[in-house]
């Protein structure tokens, strides 16, 4: 066999198909869009998202619109190319793969009018999705133009397959201020930013808004005193306070980082993103938690492309208190620029080492300190009045209790376990043998459970020991095994007659209620089970007590002196 020479081809068709699908969120169009105006010069950007009718079928509507430089012949060629950029090496531009308009494709009809000093292009592109999955590189047909002055307008029906519950304003302006160049973080760190105007309308809206440039961070906290009177337990969650910092890596000293931190309490970011859940509040579709979105974000071109939470978390939650991001220009990003995993490691530990150290010194800095303090002030200022509320609350409970007295000491009736085990505990050392058992010990770890045994002469060691529950008011939702179980003490119970009640293992019983026979015996009540030797007596106090020695509960005078 002879010696041969391969070259290797490109299925091209599947390329544009991979690209195409690759960008996961159909927000994406939104990011490269606006990358595209911001590259081009645009002082003014426009876009609108419809719904219209087209051949009885209502077909989602975007147009996106600028005023910038406008595509010459060989720019609209490098539009629909794929891997082919115009800019790339550019480093005052963001578009460099030629992959990001390849999103368009994802729809069925794409019209591109555009116009590079007064020469007017018109470029329509037919059923692109169909025919890409047809195996079918979709053609672009071009013709003169000049209905536009420079700039650019693209029209696109149809896309994402007119799935439309993404692209509803809300929704919309959130990617906006959050991921693209549009809403970057630019203007923390340049003075002399241009200045771009751009208008939305998204599904659900009938008017434009106009969309502020730049990443919102919040104002800072001059006063921290004074944050304190104004809000006292929620004060350090009003708190805001950014740090700033720009560097260059350890190890690549040529690579050059931008940061920003901002510690937010979480009412801080209440105050200006409206798509976040929280308590008593109904927010827009496509809303998320502090959790999903704040944090640590990697940045190229200001703009943030993935979060890295774990670099900043310790305990687990510290990165909720950050609004906070890093920029690099050497960051690499994947075809669809959704991730930074492209970056050699070496770069991107040097990054991490960064963030460590911003993120150490600010946890030993003022900043910091001075959150803690609002939290310990905060904190005290809760306790104190949360006593203040309890000892208010115990007062009305003493004036509104119900009391009774035996023997010369007073009883109170229970409103909790632990006070039925008290009432117990009390009549059991003046009566011994008011219960049929004896206490060998007791456990208040995981509600109030007692070990006993039946007599008060067999020792302990060779004596039957068994299980007694305690509880304010037996109830079905029983959360104990009968196994071992001799008795349930509680002040009274919700389970009547013939009721079934199921413990932990799922064994049944059911509630046997007999009425005393004669003078001077009690109602008792048993859980019983045929199958089981057996019956789980229930002593309920509130009758118990009263049928066995006469005591009776009543309302506290309010001359009563105890």
């Amino acid at each position: 066999m002879e010696s041969y020479v391969i070259t290797p081809k490109v299925d091209e068709t599947q390329e544009f198909i991979e690209i195409a699908n690759d960008f996961s969120n159909p927000l994406d169009l939104i990011r490269e869009a606006i990358s595209n105006s911001y590259d081009a010069g645009s002082n003014e950007i426009k876009i609108s998202f419809d719904v219209v009718k087209q051949y009885g079928e209502s077909i989602l509507k975007i147009v996106l619109k600028d005023n910038g430089s406008g595509m010459t012949p060989e720019q609209l060629q490098s539009f629909f190319d794929l891997g082919n950029s115009t800019r790339r090496g550019d480093e005052n531009t963001i578009g460099e793969k030629g992959h990001g308009t390849k999103v368009y494709f994802n729809s069925k009809k794409i019209e591109v009018k555009t116009s590079a000093n007064g020469n007017g292009l018109l470029a329509v592109m037919d059923d692109p999705f169909k025919k890409l999955f047809d195996r079918e590189i979709p053609t672009v047909n071009v013709s003169p133009n000049n209905d536009l002055s420079d700039g650019t307008e693209i029209t696109i029906y149809g896309y994402n397959n007119n799935r439309r519950d993404k692209f509803t304003h809300p929704n919309l302006k959130d990617y906006i201020v959050w991921f693209t160049k549009h809403g970057s973080i630019e203007k923390q760190f340049v003075d002399s930013c241009d200045v771009v105007t751009l208008s939305l309308k998204g599904l659900g809206n009938d008017e434009f808004e106009i969309i502020p440039q730049g990443h919102y961070f919040p104002e800072d906290n001059k006063d921290i005193n004074k944050l304190f009177e104004d809000f006292l337990t929620k004060a350090p969650d009003y708190y805001s306070k950014k740090v700033i910092k720009i560097g260059v890596l350890k190890n690549y000293p040529e690579i050059r980082y931008q940061a920003i931190f901002c510690i937010e309490g979480k009412h801080a970011k209440y105050r200006y993103n409206t798509m976040l859940r929280r308590p008593g509040y109904v927010p827009p579709e496509g809303a998320y938690t502090i959790q999903e979105r704040y944090g640590l974000w990697l940045c190229k071109d200001y703009i943030p492309i993935q979060r890295k939470n774990e670099w900043i978390t310790y305990k687990g939650t510290e990165y909720t208190k950050f609004h906070a991001f890093i920029n690099c220009q050497d960051l690499r990003l994947t075809a669809n620029r959704g991730s930074v995993d492209n970056t050699p490691t070496e770069v991107l530990q040097d990054i991490k080492d960064e963030v460590i150290k911003i993120y150490n010194d600010i946890v030993k800095g003022d900043e910091w300190t001075s959150m803690e303090w609002l939290e310990d002030e905060a904190l005290s200022y809760q306790t104190t009045e949360k006593e203040k509320s309890n000892f208010d609350w115990r007062i009305k409970k003493i004036n509104r209790a119900n009391i009774a007295q035996y023997n010369g000491i007073n009883l109170i009736e229970p409103e909790r376990e632990s006070g039925v085990f008290s009432i117990f505990i009390m009549l059991s050392q003046i009566n011994k043998d008011l219960f049929p058992f004896y206490v060998v010990d007791y456990d208040t770890h995981d509600g109030i459970d007692v070990i006993a045994k039946g007599d008060a002469k067999t020792p302990i060691a060779s004596a039957k020991l068994f299980y007694v529950e305690f509880k304010r008011t037996l109830s079905k939702g029983f959360n104990h095994s009968f196994e071992n179980l001799h008795s349930v003490v509680c002040w009274e119970t919700d389970i009547k007659h013939d009721d079934v009640l199921k413990d932990i293992n799922k064994e049944e019983r059911k509630m046997q209620i007999i009425s005393p026979d004669n003078e001077g015996d009690y109602t008792r009540y048993f859980l019983d089970n045929p199958k089981k030797a057996h019956k789980i007596e229930v002593f309920c106090l509130k009758y118990y007590l009263k049928e066995k020695l006469s005591i009776e509960f009543k309302p506290r005078a309010s001359t009563a002196i105890v």
